[in-house]
């Protein structure tokens, strides 16, 4: 093809192809496009009745002040359509004087945009005034008749081939039986894929070999950028909707040429420019594939023909390749995966354009005015790796969500491509039932935990833990010792933390990883990690996990959803039971602050997951997702948006009926004088002080349901401690923890901190952290009014603050 407005020819060499530029057209207000046709070539066009209703008034405001009905426009033989690019400044916009021979018939918004209709005498000589001054358009003819009839394609394309493009055409060709389509060249002039007219010669001359003598293309280019001018490129993996980590991501420069679409008034244009008298037309991407119907069953422009209304939802899903092959291009026959937790879809049309009315205006996922049947939407598949080419699958979706569909893989066998698939998983052979699976082991990080390790131990064995993993590091109080000491009477084993300071993984982390080697994980039926102040309660049968076991029946994972048990007021360290002294807690349903809910999880050891992870197992092998049988701690099934991330309930998945964690994270003031003093595990760069006491110190109602069990907690501590060893072991940890507070007592800081811990505005704040937004508990309570604690305040009370950030400890 040579000169832009050149037609390459059907026949043997293929179908036709047009090159169309947009009529580009001066600064705000811009012109991106004008047609001017005569009526009398385009008898088909029924005028709009003067009572049509304005288009876009939900989304756009109105149709924009449009001037009132003209008799003297209707003998102007002329018909033209101006469209203004976004934004366009609607002020600077009016009908041009009666002399000019032009009449605006209507002014309609769209999407930031501004489409002009009416007529002219003179088909040369389109006058407008623009920004108060009258201003010739250049405006041609549209390319209505190519595709009268026929069933075409509309969709974008940014950089991706024309053998892309063209095994695309194929595709619908075949099974759908589409006879033309019209391509917005998104691409820059400057692009390495080449230009526009590179791309619309390489489409004409495979079309014959592809057996699409009658396909009738329209590529159209544009001298200026149509994407939104803040945003990176499209094809870019931090647009890439699944794309993981994007945190970690250097924001991409905005690239107006790549960015997503910015002119929402595109599809407006070409149905009037090409698409008008098309029997039906489908708003798919060269990216884009229509799943082929079933045997017998009617295309998708069939079924746009068929509908009621002339229009039908198209419901895309994203698809990934599981590899490509080194040094070759991207192909629609390698996305044989789909990630089984997708959640966020892909909304399109398909419109018979005669029968969903003409001045109903088409936009990006919708025809105004025309509502589809969403009964039945037709699916389709958008090929992520040719949209975001020279990428791994890994750098677009968490290969953790990527399954082989058989279904994709039979369907795409039509481009003859032989894709990479990916390997065929086995969940490690076990007892089929939660209560046969084995032994119960817990993996846990302390450090200066020493008075209250014998009771954590004491009450986990007596509800069924057989196995105790403790990595410990920095230790001062004879919590090492102690334990080395339990390790060889056989209670538990322990580890040196394996966290180096200033390396890449956290204390609690790298103990996990080194865990994953150890026997008494990998030999264990149930695993969980947990800490030394959260406590199993199992409120089903006799408290115990047997009885836990027993309810779960075949399920493989169950989560434990913390109740946050604040100091009820307790302000002195006393070496008692904890499950004794503290029984105030959150209420059930409390989602804020966002830790409020969070879970740890009990899980079989199947090899479903890869590794250890802090709140539950992680790194799922993608194929065996459907083996999980995860439920909450009410005995309900956990939604498979939780199997891969999830780490804290929400309304829908929250349960306590079976079994919760009891969290003590702040045990007595006293006591947490020495935590705030050493740190959190998993947090030692951090300080806690009263943004944390506020966060987690929750009394507002009481909870004594795992004070049944303190009976048989009672007996196995008795039983421990008959030892002397382990008797003194724990008094001499009591005896440092003792010294250590008075060591901090004795500064002034920390006895100030005391007493605001105890003071009466802390004590009665932890009964009303409900009234608190999201954002108090990331500000703190210094942002809290001082005399708010006092006040009468009335039942339906809120308060929050604008802040962003993390709490600032």
């Amino acid at each position: 093809m040579g000169a832009t407005d050149k037609t390459g020819q059907g026949g043997k060499t293929g179908g036709v192809v047009l090159l169309r530029p947009l009529a580009v057209q001066g600064a705000a207000p811009q012109v991106l496009d004008a047609l001017i046709w005569a009526e009398a070539d385009d008898p088909g066009l029924r005028p709009q009745p003067d009572d049509a209703a304005p288009d876009g008034a939900a989304a756009d405001g109105a149709a924009a002040d449009a001037p009132a009905p003209d008799p003297a426009a209707k003998a102007l033989p002329h018909i033209f359509r101006v469209f203004f690019a976004d934004p366009a400044p609607f002020e600077k916009i009016a009908p041009p004087p009666p002399e000019s021979g032009t009449r605006v018939t209507e002014m309609r918004q769209i999407s930031g945009g501004l489409m002009v209709a009416g007529r002219c005498a003179d088909p040369h000589r389109l006058v407008l005034r623009l920004a108060g001054r009258p201003r010739e358009i250049h405006a041609p003819a549209p390319d209505h008749a190519l595709f009268a009839g026929r069933n075409c394609l509309y969709g974008q394309r940014l950089e991706e081939s024309a053998e892309t493009t063209l095994d695309w055409l194929a595709w619908h060709a075949h099974h759908h039986g589409a006879t033309g389509a019209v391509i917005v060249n998104r691409a820059p002039p400057d692009s390495p894929a080449g230009t526009a007219e590179d791309y619309a010669r390489a489409l004409h001359a495979g079309m014959g070999a592809r057996g699409l003598d009658g396909m009738a293309v329209a590529v159209i280019d544009s001298a200026v950028p149509l994407g939104k001018a803040a945003l990176g490129p499209e094809n870019h993996p931090y647009l890439a909707p699944d794309a993981p980590g994007k945190d970690r991501m250097e924001v991409p420069d905005p690239d107006p040429w790549r960015a997503p679409l910015g002119q929402g008034i595109l599809p407006e244009l070409v149905k009037w420019r090409f698409l008008r008298g098309a029997r039906a037309v489908l708003n798919l991407d060269v990216t884009d594939l229509l799943a082929p119907p079933e045997s017998g069953a009617p295309t998708g422009f069939d079924l746009c023909a068929a509908a009621r209304a002339g229009v039908v939802l198209l419901a895309g899903r994203r698809i990934y390749p599981w590899r490509v092959r080194k040094r070759q291009p991207e192909r629609f026959g390698d996305h044989i995966c789909h990630q089984f937790d997708a959640r966020r879809g892909i909304a399109r049309w398909g419109v018979a354009p005669d029968k969903a009315g003409l001045f109903n205006t088409w936009r990006t996922i919708r025809i105004a005015y025309a509502k589809p049947d969403t009964r039945q939407p037709l699916p389709f598949w958008r090929a992520m790796a040719i949209r975001v080419p020279g990428r791994s699958a890994a750098e677009l979706a968490p290969k953790t969500s990527l399954i082989e569909d058989p279904r994709l893989g039979a369907a795409l066998a039509f481009f003859g491509h032989k894709p990479v698939r990916p390997p065929v998983s086995k969940p490690k052979a076990a007892p089929v039932r939660a209560l046969h699976a084995g032994r119960t082991a817990i993996v846990t990080t302390m450090k200066n935990e020493g008075p209250f390790i014998m009771e954590w131990i004491a009450y986990h064995r007596a509800i069924g833990v057989d196995d105790f993993l403790v990595y410990t590091n920095d230790c001062t109080d004879g919590t090492d010792t102690m334990l080395d000491m339990l390790q060889r009477k056989g209670l538990v084993q322990h580890r040196a933390n394996p966290w180096v300071p200033g390396g890449d993984l956290k204390p609690q982390h790298a103990a996990l990883q080194a865990a994953e080697s150890e026997p008494v994980i990998q030999n264990a039926g149930w695993s969980i990690c947990m800490d030394v102040d959260e406590f199993i309660n199992v409120k089903i049968g006799d408290g115990t996990l047997a009885a836990l076991y027993a309810a779960m029946g075949e399920a493989n994972m169950i989560s434990l959803t913390w109740r946050l048990f604040g100091n009820s007021d307790v302000h002195d360290y006393a070496d008692r039971f904890l499950l004794e002294q503290f029984t105030r807690c959150a209420p059930e349903i409390v989602r804020k602050p966002h830790q409020a809910w969070g879970f740890k999880t009990l899980f079989r050891n199947i090899d479903i997951y890869k590794k250890l992870g802090v709140h539950r197992p992680k790194g799922l092998i993608p194929d065996l997702w459907d083996q999980v049988r995860w439920l909450n701690g009410s005995g309900r099934p956990m939604p498979q948006s939780m199997f891969r991330n999830g780490w804290r309930s929400t309304l829908e998945t929250y349960g306590y009926d079976w079994v919760q964690l009891n969290h003590y994270a702040v045990r007595s003031a006293e006591s947490f004088l020495v935590k705030r003093d050493r740190g959190r595990v998993n947090h030692v760069d951090r300080d806690q002080g009263l943004n944390y006491w506020f966060r987690m110190n929750h009394n507002a109602v009481e909870d004594r349901s795992i004070q049944r069990m303190i009976p048989r907690l009672q007996a196995e501590w008795d039983r421990l401690m008959a030892d002397p060893e382990i008797r003194a072991a724990h008094a001499h940890s009591v005896a440092c923890h003792r010294t250590k507070i008075a060591e901090l007592r004795a500064t002034e800081n920390y006895e100030n901190f005391y007493g605001e811990l105890c003071s009466d505005r802390f004590e009665t704040l932890s009964r009303m952290l409900h009234v608190f937004g999201s954002a108090v508990f990331n500000a703190g309570p210094a942002v809290i009014p001082a005399d708010l604690h006092k006040r009468d305040l009335p039942t339906d009370f809120f308060f929050t603050v604008e802040h962003s950030g993390e709490a600032e400890h």
